[in-house]
């Protein structure tokens, strides 16, 4: 390992200086691309989510997508750059200008062809389908990509620009890729952080198309500038190629294997990061934006160190950082014990060593690669790229559904341990102790199997237990009587309260005609089984079948309701069952998954999913919305969309003294006594009402609940005006600004 670890002082290349005057200017413009390039992937995923579906494949063909675009356009733009300078007789820089105008433009038309996919996607069936899952990529594909190529192509295209002006420099990819990382980095956190709070999604994507354009500018009198000063066209004076010249401990073939595995086994481990640390993190916007910071900070980080021991003279060995990145890959698994006590820092900074060995990594083997010519930075980046394009894609699709969080991040760490034996194989096979050093880092790896626990583990909860996987989520039943619990992503769902028995019964009550009702959200199946009480059409639509799966769990009759014809299930997003279909119901009840600032919750609070839901309602038809409670700003935010969606609204305060029952018509929803209430309800649904109330009579309760309806005025304070939820600004969904006093 003391090898493994040595510093390459032979050999190590110092880099040429970038001219002074433009050195500045081309790192700012890299830094303003790369923070652009993030915005625009932080803000896909978020609109990818409302038209195909807050599910984990979604995001994983989001960033496949962006990571195949890049590396497509890194090696188109390599390959062609020195052609269309030459062909043209112009500078590189305009070549870099066209293309950050091309990404603006693509700005706009994104969020069209978002639309249009959903539009088309309405007739594909549920949205766990295969076929569903398959189109909804390919029209993700459709709408992203052309841009995704032009980011990835910025990196060639700058080369070429940079050897124009200083033919000396073989450095330049690192220099360029710090600055863009370092721009990404603030990118992925301001725009979840501030500009979306702010501005809302339509404006923070026309601040970055904005800078796209002056990038755009900047380029073309850069070009120009310099095209008057040579006072010759700039690519006349290219050099030619130089042929790669990997470094001397490696072949050319065994650095394109290292990036290629690197790519894979990072970017899949960020899908899996992303569903593991829910159990930390929850499953705000935050969460995955904090995710993506950390990587992206750390990869600057150790991309920062490189150019400097590039600088001083010295280069930590390859090998060596391989060594380490192996065993780095494995701390996200041992620290998120749950054993430890969940921690968020602790939880984050598990993944920056990691992420700081491969920022170190990557550049330089890039550069040793290339050389500063931009068609050998192209191929190689794009190798690096096509394993992150397909690693996304594994992880969600196979590893994640089949194996679980923790099984996949030790599948994953596996290549990262054999690309380190591969590099020392000479070494340990000259040692007579090799074994010495490979016995330490198999020793780690049989720790994280047999020791380390996840939150998926079954031993980590008392009681009985259930674990289920899925595309969308790790569903995990636990516990007896009473004290069941579900919790999705590691976020606890609900429990076993007449509260949720409510959800049906009152809305049902008041309308007093129902012969169809609809769920959206199962939960523990509560609202299903009491909507089901009344006899009547009932429908329940979820996203994750694994939670409908665990039905049984929570209710021995489960097959009593699942054998009758009039009780019907589907896996779906909630809105696109909605929007694909002309059913209307007397009922809808929408009980959105907490937290209530999660993207799955403001996707059903917001204003246009209310015009959405008006559009089903049957003639008389009650929207009961149930909100859990939290912040008062966001109370009122639901409060006012609820109300400036629909003519009649009154809320009834829970049972459970937490939370509201909104009840929403386009007729008017009249008061009725409790006596009333009693009468209205069948049979079977007074003995469902009243299953977990035995020391109470039936006319109590309903007196209980009736009694506590309120004006909706009454919720919505003065100088709330501007407190609403809609697709474009999600209140509830973004809100550091205003909880730590920078916003009213």
């Amino acid at each position: 390992m003391d090898h493994a670890l040595a510093t390459e002082r032979q050999g190590a290349t110092r880099p040429t200086a970038i001219s002074g005057r433009v050195k500045p200017l081309l790192f700012l413009l890299f830094f303003c691309s790369g923070f652009c390039s993030l915005l625009y992937q932080v803000v896909w995923v978020r609109m990818a989510f409302a038209h195909f579906g807050v599910i984990t494949p979604v995001l994983s063909v989001v960033v496949s997508v962006f990571m195949l675009g890049l590396g497509l356009g890194s090696w188109l733009g390599g390959k062609s750059v020195q052609w269309w300078s030459r062909r043209f007789k112009i500078s590189s820089a305009y070549l870099y200008g066209g293309t950050e105008l091309i990404i603006g433009v693509g700005a706009f038309v994104v969020p069209q062809l978002f639309q249009v996919g959903e539009d088309s996607l309405l007739k594909a069936g549920e949205a766990s389908s295969t076929g569903y899952l398959f189109v909804s990529a390919i029209f993700i594909v459709v709408a992203i990509l052309p841009w995704c190529i032009m980011m990835g192509a910025t990196f060639p295209l700058m080369m070429s620009f940079i050897r124009q002006t200083d033919p000396t420099n073989q450095c330049s990819f690192s220099f360029l890729y710090l600055a863009n990382v370092m721009g990404a980095m603030v990118g992925a956190a301001m725009t979840a952080l501030v500009l979306v709070e702010i501005f809302g999604f339509r404006e923070t994507y026309i601040i970055a198309a904005t800078i796209n354009c002056l990038i755009s500018a900047i380029s073309f009198v850069l070009a120009r500038i310099y095209l008057l000063e040579s006072g010759q066209p700039t690519a006349l004076r290219s050099p030619t190629q130089t042929p790669a010249q990997p470094g001397i401990w490696a072949s050319r073939r065994w650095v394109e294997v290292i990036l290629f595995t690197t790519g894979f086994a990072s970017l899949a481990m960020e899908v899996a990061w992303t569903r593991a640390f829910t159990f930390v993190l929850k499953t705000t916007i935050y969460a995955f934006a904090m995710i993506l910071t950390t990587y992206l900070l750390s990869t600057w980080i150790g991309s920062y160190f490189y150019r400097r021991s590039l600088k001083d003279g010295w280069l930590i060995s390859a090998e060596g950082v391989l060594g380490a990145s192996y065993v780095f890959s494995l701390l996200p698994i041992i620290l998120n014990d749950p054993r430890l006590h969940h921690n968020v820092a602790v939880t984050l900074l598990s993944i920056v060593p990691f992420c700081l060995a491969l920022g170190y990594l990557t550049p330089r083997l890039i550069d040793e690669y290339s050389r500063g010519d931009p068609a050998n930075a192209g191929r190689s980046y794009g190798v690096n790229i096509a394993g992150g394009i397909l690693g996304p894609l594994v992880a969600a699709y196979i590893l994640l559904p089949v194996i679980g969080t923790r099984a996949a991040l030790l599948i994953l760490s596996v290549p990262m341990f054999l690309l380190f034996v591969w590099a020392t194989q000479r070494m340990l096979l000259s040692m007579r102790h090799g074994s010495g050093t490979v016995l330490p880092f198999a020793g780690l790896f049989a720790f994280a199997v047999f020791v380390s626990r996840s939150y998926e583990d079954g031993s980590s909860y008392k009681g009985p237990y259930e674990i289920r996987r899925d595309h969308v989520a790790t569903v995990i039943a636990y516990g007896e009587g009473m004290d069941k619990q579900l919790l999705v992503n590691g976020v606890g769902m609900t429990s076993l309260s007449p509260i949720t028995k409510v959800m049906a019964h009152l809305p049902l009550a008041v309308n007093n005609n129902a012969k169809s009702g609809l769920i959206v959200c199962f939960g523990m199946g509560t609202t299903f089984r009491a909507m089901h009480s009344w006899g009547i059409d009932t429908t329940v639509v979820e996203l994750s079948r694994s939670v409908t799966e665990s039905f049984g769990f929570f209710f021995p009759d489960f097959q009593d309701v699942m054998g009758d014809p009039k009780a019907h299930i589907v896996v779906d997003d909630g809105r696109r069952y909605l929007l694909r279909g002309n059913t209307k119901f007397d009922v809808i009840t929408l009980d959105p998954p907490p937290p209530i600032e999660a993207a799955a919750s403001s996707l059903l609070y917001s204003k246009e999913f209310y015009d959405i839901v008006k559009a089903h309602l049957a003639p008389n038809g009650i929207l009961q919305q149930w909100f859990p409670g939290g912040e008062e700003n966001i109370q009122y935010a639901v409060a006012r969309s609820i109300g400036e969606s629909f003519p009649y609204v009154v809320a009834f305060k829970s049972i459970g003294e937490w939370g509201y029952h909104f009840l929403a018509s386009t007729s008017p929803i009249r008061d009725i006594a409790p006596a009333e209430f009693v009468a209205r309800l069948p049979e079977p649904a007074k003995r469902d009402l009243m299953e977990w109330n035995l020391n109470t009579s039936i006319e109590r309760m309903a007196e209980n609940i009736l009694s506590r309806r309120t004006d909706i005025g009454k919720l919505l304070p003065l100088g709330s005006k501007n407190m609403t939820v809609t697709d474009d600004r999600p209140y509830n969904e973004y809100f550091v600004l205003r909880r730590n006093g920078f916003l009213n």
